[in-house]
């Protein structure tokens, strides 16, 4: 009874019941909803799954008017609103893949007063036009997502999203809220001076998924080892990561061959065939979906058993927004990513061809060198993963590293040289010219600052310089080292440990490590599997005649908990987790149908 009368006295967690269907907010929702309300804007860096969007729809609907929300899918954009829509929503959206009688009859339900929530890819918002109708419109809250698309130094930058800078000049007094799942700290920093002028409060929940065992293997035959890995997880679905199109077509087409049910996700596709492959991956058991990056943003299925990366990442924001598809329903899932000295030279070469300043450049490289120094770390994956986003976390037990008693060697001597060089040269520059001061090489540049003078020139001549540059990235990984912003080195508080020899460094020397040790055996399901089926299979039905994705009738978790209860009436179906007014009063009917048929 007391819970009913918070939930009546408080706008917000009435609409979290009654439109979305929730008990109650997850961690740091109430915090973001709240601080919007109180009319201040928000940063929210939230681990993939951790229910992002709920943080602007709720107080989208406390304050009325009408919400901006800029995205950078059109897919996304067009799925969120049909999401809303079969909650009781109005939303819409305008973009170029839609007829413009639809884009006009939604521009008319906007000057209307009908429209709550308005979805727009930031280049269309940012037109003076666009811009121009806007301001005669009750603009009361601002949405950002993907917000580290606006940072130079975030992995997916987009040179459109620059111009939301803007937003806060031109809608003064309206609340703000810029949302991402990966943003390390200079990212987030740069986030805020650009769209908030620096004055923002920022609420980033924790990036640790303990559920995900996390492995690295050295790439000898890559097609084996992904169908070994694929095979040892047989009946669950996962995510297979390709570079470009081409692998993505041609690795699906393997599994297929070898018997695995798969199917290929990515830009080239037709849309028509994307939401098919989508809706099967969501609906059926045990599909591997092979796909470039355009699969996963806004995919709810709680129930991917693995992420499988064929190719190297861009950097470790992306391999961390990637992974987290998996294991979102808290059961034991696998990350595995494959890499070798090609996918190295593949990334540095898109590097250096983008059309970016050289301080992105040689920022992009530092966050490649992180990241190969993940791969080539001998110390716990998770600890390196945490530390890069700022977290402490002790050896977690489940990542390859801490399961595989490969031996480590004893690198503290090779690592207080390093330091020396580092030091002596004023810790201003980056790897290569640590390793060109440690091998005495004769550059011009070691001339020209007299660094062939100092006391560590040549004392590391006997080792080779691709050594020293995976000693070196182990040594950044394990926070012994940190680049700055322009890519020099510079010596951590814990590396002055090292330095006075205080404390030791062991490093791994990389082999080909062809197959991972098994996972942990998974939870089950629980519950029974038939019924859950027999849901599923509603769900599509009737996804299909709406031409919606599947997830967006309701999510798996909602199936889960539906099949778990099993509601005899729409009473019992109200309290299923997920089930708003809205969906109960489409859906209720024909779900308990099927519950009742499956029942007999």
């Amino acid at each position: 009874m007391n819970q009913q009368i918070a939930i009546s006295d408080d706008p917000k967690r009435r609409i979290l019941k009654d439109v979305f269907g929730f008990d109650d907010f997850r961690p740091g929702q109430a915090t973001a909803i709240e601080t919007l309300l109180a009319g201040r804007p928000v940063l929210t860096v939230m681990p993939t799954g951790a229910g992002k969007s709920l943080c602007y729809q709720v107080p989208a609907l406390v304050l009325g008017g009408l919400t901006i929300v800029v995205s950078p899918l059109v897919a996304l954009m067009q799925d969120q609103v049909a999401a809303l829509r079969l909650a009781g929503v109005a939303a819409d959206t305008i973009n170029s893949s839609i007829d413009r009688d639809e884009n006009i009859a939604a521009w008319q339900r906007v000057t209307a007063g009908e429209t709550r929530l308005l979805y727009l890819a930031p280049e269309r918002l940012m037109t003076e036009r666009m811009l121009e109708a806007l301001a005669r419109t009750d603009v009361r809250l601002i949405a950002v997502d993907e917000a580290h698309c606006i940072s130079q130094w975030g992995p997916a930058f987009r040179p459109e999203y620059e111009q939301l800078s803007r937003l806060r000049t031109l809608f003064p007094g309206v609340p703000i809220i810029a949302l991402t799942a990966t943003a390390d700290e200079a990212t987030r920093r740069d986030i805020a001076a650009r769209l908030f002028a620096g004055q923002v409060e920022t609420l980033v929940l924790g990036f640790d998924r303990p559920n995900i065992k996390l492995s690295v293997a050295a790439r000898n035959d890559g097609k084996a080892q992904l169908l070994d890995f694929v095979q040892r997880h047989a009946g669950k679905s996962g995510i297979v990561y390709c570079l470009s199109r081409k692998k993505t077509e041609e690795t699906a087409g393997f599994l297929e061959r070898s018997k695995v049910k798969a199917l290929a996700y990515h830009a080239g596709m037709t849309k028509e065939m994307r939401d098919t492959n989508q809706n099967r991956f969501m609906t059926e058991a045990g599909v591997v979906m092979v796909a470039t990056i355009a699969f996963g943003m806004g995919i709810d299925k709680p129930d991917v058993g693995y992420v499988f990366h064929t190719d190297l990442p861009g950097n470790l924001e992306a391999y961390y927004q990637e992974i987290g598809r998996a294991g979102r329903d808290g059961r034991a899932a696998e990350a595995h990513m494959l890499f070798g000295s090609g996918d190295i030279r593949m990334r540095r070469m898109f590097i250096d061809n983008e059309e970016a300043s050289d301080e992105h450049k040689r920022r992009a490289h530092g966050r490649l060198g992180t990241l190969i120094g993940y791969c080539e770390a001998g110390g716990c994956r998770r600890q390196i993963l945490l530390q890069y986003f700022g977290e402490e976390a002790e050896p977690c037990g489940n990542c390859d590293n801490c399961l595989d008693s490969a031996p480590l060697k004893d690198g503290t001597r090779e690592a207080q040289s390093v330091m020396a060089a580092v030091l002596q040269s004023g810790e201003r520059f980056g790897a290569t010219h640590v390793i060109d001061i440690l091998r005495g090489a004769g550059t011009q540049k070691i001339k020209e600052r007299g660094h062939d003078m100092l006391d560590c020139f040549g004392s590391g001549a006997t080792r080779k310089k691709e050594e020293w540059t995976s000693l070196i990235r182990q040594m950044v990984a394990a926070g012994f080292l940190a680049p700055d912003d322009h890519g020099g080195l510079a010596i951590t508080e814990r590396g002055e440990d090292l330095r006075r020899g205080t404390s030791l460094f062991h490093f791994r020397e990389m082999t080909p490590r062809g197959k991972v040790r098994a996972d942990v055996a998974a939870l089950g399901d629980g519950g029974d599997p038939g019924m859950l089926a027999a849901l599923k299979a509603v769900r599509l039905r009737l996804a299909r005649e709406r031409k919606v994705p599947a997830y967006v009738i309701f999510s798996d978790r909602t199936l889960i908990d539906m099949a778990a209860l099993c509601p005899r009436n729409v009473s019992e179906f109200a309290a299923v987790n997920g089930v708003g007014a809205a969906k109960l009063k489409d859906f209720g009917p024909v779900f308990l149908a099927a519950i009742a048929a499956h029942g007999t």
